[in-house]
């Protein structure tokens, strides 16, 4: 968690109505003013005249709900009458004041601004989802429309219409008369794969902009402590902070917010996921060397030593079958499951024969992860010595595979099932007519950096520079506006790649095959890469099979709660 303190920014009392006589209650024309957001219950704290009727409406709050009260008076004291169920959020609260606000920047980016519309419901949630958030009631979203003083605001895609962000606005004005003629900004996100920049903080700014011409005099919205991302954004438009406080119940929603801190040693997003999942259950968490994100989880007597996903219930053997590229095809292939032919590289003249019956092969190391060493699409003798000298950068041994045409499709296995499965895309970037090819990817790196916490990132390579040749383009040239170019073949996360859920319209013929594979390799948690013509059709190869899948890239599939329930079962939290 981030501890910077944010204590210099707050705003002066004596600029806002709100807090001018803070200690003493304000007469609302309205009186206990609760507002439905489709995920939980917006209680406007300050227009109650009793604490004990705020902690009791929360006390209340519905399955998989989120609601909180805010503006409390005396947070302290509210959370007192009731301290097992009730906390302060750690969030900070932002003002805007509206009076002569000017927008920092005008409209970038081949995107614009509307609001909600009914075909927005899927991709709004998606979006959610991607960011952790509670998904929003469709029945609620659809109501909208008829709504006055609830307002969604979304960010498209001027080319296909892609919902790209989306956020909520309250008119205070109209939902309860306020005095103060407040409004407030509400669960804002952007797409974590969107490849623009910029989208979220113009969202605001069209937000804000819609509440200045109707008359409002702020604009409020709450930040967790740590998004330090989203504070620089916000104190960038201009927002400051304000001494006003949240509370909200001690929900399974809300559990890493206040069952204390977590690891003080860094490890990475698939160690973490699994840690976080443990402390949720009360499974104590053992730090062993954060380096190599090695933990002991332990709990009733049973302690299982772990490196993110690979446990000591993998077998050396099974992982022996994984990390042979070779092998693992050779297994797969004698189980009756279909792969890909392979040729461990011999002498010139066979690799030639090789790279000739097919075309197009695909070359990398026999053994290796996270895309090192693979050249993809391989077609000519020189790319082919290129390839093979590039692949024994990883390892002297190197095998040539027939390359399959298709979309890279990763299923995740564990006990034996299947739980998880998501297309991976390899990285693009998008022309602005002002940037160049090597520019574009550095800022687009740089993005997907800072989304997956260091995990993904775009190598400027030579894999890069043929790509980006084959294409077309130079490094050094300018992109055309709108073009989308393609920038590794390759669909690694680890590269730059993107990741998108398809578990729900996986082929029944998919999932028996994947874990065929796994019993065939005796391994009970996989990550199987396939390449499929769509995951909603049965015909697939399998290339891969890694024996430390990344938990962390198939949200908001239920991946870590499937893992310690595999690891603990006495621990499974009955619905």
């Amino acid at each position: 968690m981030n501890d910077k303190d944010h204590s210099s920014d707050i705003y002066s009392p004596e600029y806002s109505p709100s807090l001018r006589s803070w200690g003493d209650p304000i007469e609302f024309p309205q009186q206990d003013v609760i507002i439905e957001c489709g995920w939980g219950r917006l209680i406007f704290a300050h227009t109650f005249q009793s604490n004990d009727k705020i902690a009791s409406l929360l006390r209340e709050e519905a399955m998989d709900s989120r609601d909180l009260a805010l503006y409390i008076r005396n947070p302290q004291v509210l959370v007192a009458s009731a301290p097992q169920e009730l906390f302060i959020d750690p969030s900070y609260t932002f003002r805007l004041m509206l009076e002569g606000y000017q927008p920092l920047q005008e409209k970038s980016g081949p995107y614009s601004f509307r609001t909600l519309d009914v075909n927005d419901v899927g991709d709004i949630n998606r979006i959610y989802r991607a960011r952790n958030m509670v998904p929003v009631d469709p029945v609620f979203l659809h109501s909208t429309y008829k709504g006055k003083f609830i307002k969604y605001w979304v960010a498209v895609d001027d080319h296909d219409d892609r919902v790209l962000a989306v956020c909520m606005g309250i008119d205070h004005k109209v939902a309860f008369e306020d005095p103060e003629n407040g409004s407030s900004l509400w669960a804002v996100a952007v797409d974590p794969q969107v490849a623009y920049s910029g989208v979220g903080l113009q969202l605001v700014q069209h937000v804000a902009q819609y509440y200045k011409d109707h008359g409002r005099a702020f604009l409020d919205c709450s930040v967790m402590h740590s998004n330090d991302h989203a504070i620089a954004m916000y104190k960038k438009l201009g927002f400051v902070q304000i001494p006003v406080f949240c509370i909200k119940n001690k929900n399974s929603i809300n559990e890493n917010l206040f069952v204390g801190p977590v690891p003080k040693e860094d490890l990475n997003p698939y160690a973490m996921i699994i840690i976080n999942e443990a402390r949720r259950r009360g499974i104590r968490v053992e730090i062993l060397d954060a380096k190599g994100n090695y933990f002991k989880l332990s709990s009733g007597g049973r302690s299982v030593v772990c490196r993110e996903s690979l446990t000591e219930l993998t077998s050396s053997i099974a992982m022996s079958r994984c990390s042979d590229k070779t092998t693992t095809v050779r297994l797969l292939k004698a189980a009756g499951i279909s792969v890909p032919e392979q040729h461990a590289i011999t002498s010139p003249s066979e690799n030639q024969a090789f790279l000739e019956k097919h075309g197009r092969i695909v070359v990398k190391p026999a053994a290796g992860e996270q895309g090192a060493g693979i050249t993809v699409n391989v077609t000519t003798k020189n790319e082919l010595e290129s390839a093979i000298a590039f692949a024994r950068q990883v390892g002297d041994n190197v095998i040539l595979e027939r390359m399959v045409e298709g979309q890279d499709l990763r299923i995740i296995v564990i006990d034996y099932k299947v739980i998880a499965a998501a297309i991976r895309k390899p990285p693009v970037v998008v022309g602005d007519g002002t940037h160049t090819v090597l520019e574009l990817v550095k800022k687009q790196s740089r993005r997907r950096e800072q989304a997956t916490q260091g995990e993904s990132k775009i190598p400027i390579d030579e894999e890069l520079k043929r790509t980006v040749h084959n294409a077309g383009f130079g490094l050094d040239e300018v992109l055309p506006k709108d073009v989308t170019l393609q920038v590794r073949k390759a669909a690694n996360l680890h590269t730059g790649g993107t990741i998108h859920d398809v578990t729900d319209i996986l082929h029944p013929k998919l999932v028996q095959a994947a874990k065929s594979a796994a019993l065939a390799l005796d391994i009970p948690v996989t990550g199987l890469d396939f390449i499929v013509e769509s995951p909603a059709k049965p015909d697939y190869v399998i290339i891969e099979a890694n024996e430390r899948p990344g938990l962390a890239n198939h949200e908001p599939q239920p991946t870590a709660e499937r893992f310690i329930d595999f690891l603990f079962p006495q621990s499974v939290i009955r619905k």
